[in-house]
């Protein structure tokens, strides 16, 4: 599969993780086309949280026009689907490769698409002594799931990857999910996480 350049957007009031696992409920025109255009032609689409407006939109462009995603945003692949009934899709997706929005457009039923760019992924770090402990705390937690649980493979030796399962886990908000997607030091979100079991 090509590296996209340009992708459909999936604007929600969540943070998608790069390794991570959402499942969503589409009902929309909009993005009932979209899914499935992305599961006929097996390519990814884009999620970026919303920074100003609805996720939900019962009137046409002006509503969605108004709504405005954060510039960085996840991949979307899907990985399973259902119809439990006309007009619902139910799909749970993976979490790729970060972006960046170089610009973004409206199509005549509703969709935003972008032109985006490919972030790096951050190195593939150890994790740092201080922070050992959190790595059997975390696969407990990750075992403990009934559902929800991330694809694998599991990376419990990679900074980045054990930071991202944290933010999936622990009830942070969204602005500062948004703000650990960004930092490309997997480190540093792993310190910032750190710090906000320190306080809890």
């Amino acid at each position: 599969m090509s590296t996209p350049t340009d992708i459909p957007l999936f604007l929600l009031n969540t943070v998608l993780n790069s390794g991570g696992s959402i499942s969503l409920r589409v009902f929309e025109p909009r993005y009932m086309d979209m899914v499935k255009d992305c599961l006929r032609a097996q390519t990814p689409f884009g999620v970026c949280l919303i920074e100003q407006g609805d996720e939900v939109i019962t009137s046409p462009a002006p509503a969605v026009a108004a709504t405005v995603p954060h510039l960085v945003g996840t991949l979307a692949t899907i990985a399973d689907w259902d119809m439990p009934q006309m007009g619902i899709l139910n799909i749970v997706v993976h979490g790729g490769a970060r972006f960046r929005i170089l610009d973004h457009r409206m199509a005549m039923n509703g969709l935003i698409r972008a032109a985006i760019e490919l972030l790096p992924a951050p190195l593939v770090t150890p994790i740092p002594g201080d922070y050992a402990r959190l790595v059997p705390m975390l696969r407990a937690l990750i075992e403990g799931l009934e559902e929800g649980k991330p694809p694998e493979p599991h990376h419990f030796y990679d900074a980045a990857w054990v930071a991202d399962r944290w933010a999936e886990l622990l009830p942070l908000p969204l602005n500062t999910r948004q703000q650990l997607l960004e930092l490309d030091d997997g480190v540093a979100r792993l310190e910032a996480i750190y710090r906000f079991l320190e306080r809890s």
